[in-house]
């Protein structure tokens, strides 16, 4: 039974969020901004305002594949946010903006985040073939090795929730101050910011739940 409930949690939860995200992200589509200001010229707008001149914004294809990177300095905005002027579309155009104040400012947390990325992927990648071959060979060491290599992915995800929900703080407040969205509007966009950090939430508790289900089966083998 417990096993079951555990599956349950973890293929239900992204579901559930994602479902909601969407939704959520669907409405506030259709409501459009006082301002009248699309994604790119918010965008464009917040980095000006921060002097963040060299940042450009391109669009990108895709639904809701908006985010920032930091390599090129580059804030990408999915077709519907590029060119929409909704709640929805310019407060994701403010939060990818965020992340790039963030990086121009050198958010620890932020830096945190981009120094674990080759860890994370190698623990990805890697955790499920040591704890797969644990398994097979009944071997705790290499369960443990699993686990440990594992760790650095899931660490990734905790790091990842303190830059999300910063960046969402600083939007809402560079969309306040610049007059981008009105006093009446903020609800609505922080209904929006919050929806999208949710989805790194429940990426975060399944990650855990994953991470303490392979805890639970190595101490379970040492038991024996």
């Amino acid at each position: 039974m417990t096993i079951l409930i555990y599956f349950l949690l973890i293929i239900t939860i992204p579901i559930l969020v994602q479902f909601y995200l969407r939704r959520t992200f669907a409405d506030h589509l259709r409501i459009a901004a006082a301002s009248g200001l699309t994604g790119r010229e918010v965008a464009r707008k917040i980095l000006d305002a921060n002097g963040l001149y060299d940042v450009r914004v391109e669009e990108v294809r895709g639904k809701l594949t908006d985010h920032y990177d930091p390599t090129t300095k580059t804030v990408r905005l999915s077709s519907d946010n590029y060119y929409g002027s909704s709640i929805a579309s310019v407060s994701v155009a403010a939060h990818e903006v965020g992340h790039a104040i963030q990086d121009a400012e050198h958010y620890a947390f932020l830096r945190f985040r981009h120094a674990l990325v080759p860890l994370a992927t190698f623990g990805s990648n890697a955790s499920f073939i040591f704890i797969f071959l644990g398994l097979l060979l009944y071997s705790t060491n290499m369960i443990l090795l699993g686990i440990l290599t594992m760790a650095f992915a899931v660490l990734f995800q905790v790091v990842t929730l303190p830059v999300e929900f910063n960046a969402s703080s600083r939007a809402l407040n560079q969309m306040v101050s610049l007059n981008v969205i009105g006093m009446n509007e903020e609800h609505a966009a922080r209904k929006v910011l919050n929806a999208a950090a949710l989805t790194y939430v429940a990426a975060t508790v399944v990650a855990v739940l994953e991470l303490l289900r392979f805890i639970m089966v190595y101490a379970g083998m040492n038991n024996d």
